[in-house]
């Protein structure tokens, strides 16, 4: 109906206002409105991931957060600033910097502000340990991680990052120009070899995608 333009519009909506659109009765308008308002306290880093800035994932995320404090501080660090933080790769850098110099992202920011949305909670969630007992080896570069990157976020969730591919290994991360020892021996061993995408799945659910699992059968 156009009531939402962007996400900051979200946060001046009421119950009786949703109750006026086809869909919403009572309770669901009432647990909209009432999710909207919790989302207003969501800590840093989960707000910065969650406006969708290429290549920054949830590791990045909390290393920015940690770094920088708040939004703004984010939002004025260089590209320079943000590639100096240990874990944080060139790609998110130039990413995050091109998305904060970018005036509709501002406006979006600027819309949650005004909405109400806390930009300075930074106690990060606390990370599952859904890779424990796992064995991941990275290999070649990542859009989203650097190598240290990559590291901390398997050990934060209670896995190994060894630097050679073995019979106890998980999976290889697969990234550009990857070294060609490490891909044959995880081919030759049966072990699965998973791309970036799926690596952050891994780092989220702990779970292999289904091609890779029939890979281990």
């Amino acid at each position: 109906a156009g009531r939402v333009r962007h996400v900051g519009d979200l946060y001046s909506l009421t119950v009786d206002e949703l109750l006026g659109y086809e869909g919403f009765a009572q309770l669901s308008a009432e647990n909209l409105i009432s999710a909207i308002d919790v989302s207003r306290s969501r800590p840093l880093p989960r707000l910065l991931f969650g406006l969708g800035i290429e290549h920054l994932g949830p590791t990045g995320a909390e290393l920015l957060a940690n770094r920088f404090r708040t939004l703004d501080g984010i939002a004025a660090a260089t590209e320079e600033d943000v590639a100096a933080i240990d874990g944080v790769g060139p790609a998110i850098a130039a990413s995050v910097a091109r998305w904060f110099a970018d005036d509709d992202h501002r406006a979006t920011v600027s819309g949650l502000v005004e909405g109400g949305v806390r930009t300075d909670i930074v106690e990060t969630d606390e990370v599952e340990p859904v890779l424990a007992g796992m064995s991941i080896v990275v290999t070649g570069a990542l859009e989203g991680f650097s190598r240290d990157g990559a590291a901390t976020a398997i050990k934060a969730r209670g896995g190994k990052a060894p630097g050679s591919v073995s019979k106890k290994t998980t999976a290889v991360v697969v990234g550009d120009a990857p070294g060609a020892a490490k891909v044959t021996k995880a081919e030759e061993g049966g072990v699965p070899s998973i791309d970036e995408a799926a690596f952050v799945r891994l780092l989220e659910s702990g779970e292999l995608p289904a091609s890779a699992e029939r890979a281990t059968d």
